[in-house]
């Protein structure tokens, strides 16, 4: 049995098969509708976006928590892993709107005149909550019937996307999104080592660790090293291992579930790693230590 893939997100809606959608340099905007029958998605993207909801609703949990949305709500989602859980009385319709952050650092610098700097929060949620006003719904629709009218000059597009930053920015109950994004203006590269603590247990390839912290491939392997003093393969195997005993202590999970929750890609490949690590497959393990 093989784990589910974690699907990148940007890639996905570049691929998705419908015409309702607008793509430039640095962002893009599409409608999707999830079918009721998709109730769980692994997902992650590299690329920040908004999320506004039309109809149905979902929950998405990060690292730091579950967050709920429903129609008429938005939430801004910033790089990294998520999980999603969708409830079945109504078809899932969203618009999502991507920025790279690089689209971000110029609407910034350009504007750091007419905006101030949002106060540094106590903590750095992935998921923040974008309070949607009459005008932020009526610009979003406004974008959304762009959809339908052929071929639009892409100046309007980044002009209409600007228009978006600002509405959300200039909003005192968004302070926190301000913040991240004067925070994308000082840092080019993510903080490598609340990547990889955050997102370890998910079944990633390197290329995708290396995209969610802003680095090449080649860049990323050289940082980690010099940061870890190993080499990614080796960390990862023994972070998901350290994981995976943790989690034999709870009685609700079996080792199948406790493989895939920890980023291994099937049992036996688990198994054996885990044999090797700590002398005893996990349900010897469990046994011997925890009495289960």
């Amino acid at each position: 049995m093989l784990s589910l893939m974690a699907i990148e997100l940007f890639d996905f809606f570049v691929n998705y098969p419908t015409g309702a959608k607008l793509i430039g340099d640095d962002y893009m905007f599409v409608e999707y509708k999830c079918p009721i029958d998709a109730e769980k998605f692994k997902l992650w993207t590299d690329t920040p976006f908004l999320s506004y909801v039309i109809s149905g609703k979902k929950d998405w949990t990060a690292v730091d928590g579950t967050y709920t949305i429903q129609a008429g709500e938005a939430l801004f989602f910033k790089r990294g892993l998520y999980n999603t859980r969708q409830y079945f009385e109504e078809e899932f319709c969203t618009i999502v709107f991507f920025f790279t952050e690089d689209f971000v650092r110029r609407f910034m610098e350009g504007h750091k005149h007419h905006l101030g700097r949002g106060d540094q929060p106590q903590q750095n949620p992935q998921i923040l909550k974008v309070q949607v006003t009459d005008s932020l719904k009526t610009l979003v629709l406004s974008i959304f019937s762009y959809l339908n009218m052929g071929d639009i000059p892409r100046e309007l597009v980044e002009m209409k996307f600007n228009e978006l930053l600002f509405n959300m920015v200039l909003n005192p109950a968004n302070q926190e999104l301000l913040s991240y994004f004067q925070s994308l203006r000082e840092v080019r590269k993510s903080n490598l080592r609340d990547v990889m603590q955050k997102n370890f247990h998910y079944d990633l390839k390197l290329e995708d660790y290396a995209r969610l912290s802003g680095r090449s491939l080649s860049t990323f392997k050289r940082d980690f090293k010099d940061y870890f003093k190993e080499s990614p393969g080796k960390w990862l195997n023994r972070r998901r291992l350290e994981y995976s005993r943790t989690l034999l202590q709870n009685p609700d999970l079996n080792v199948n579930e406790i493989c895939f929750e920890c980023g291994f890609r099937n049992t036996s490949h688990f198994n054996s790693s885990f044999k090797k690590e700590f002398n005893h497959p996990p349900n010897q393990y469990r046994k011997l230590h925890f009495g289960l």
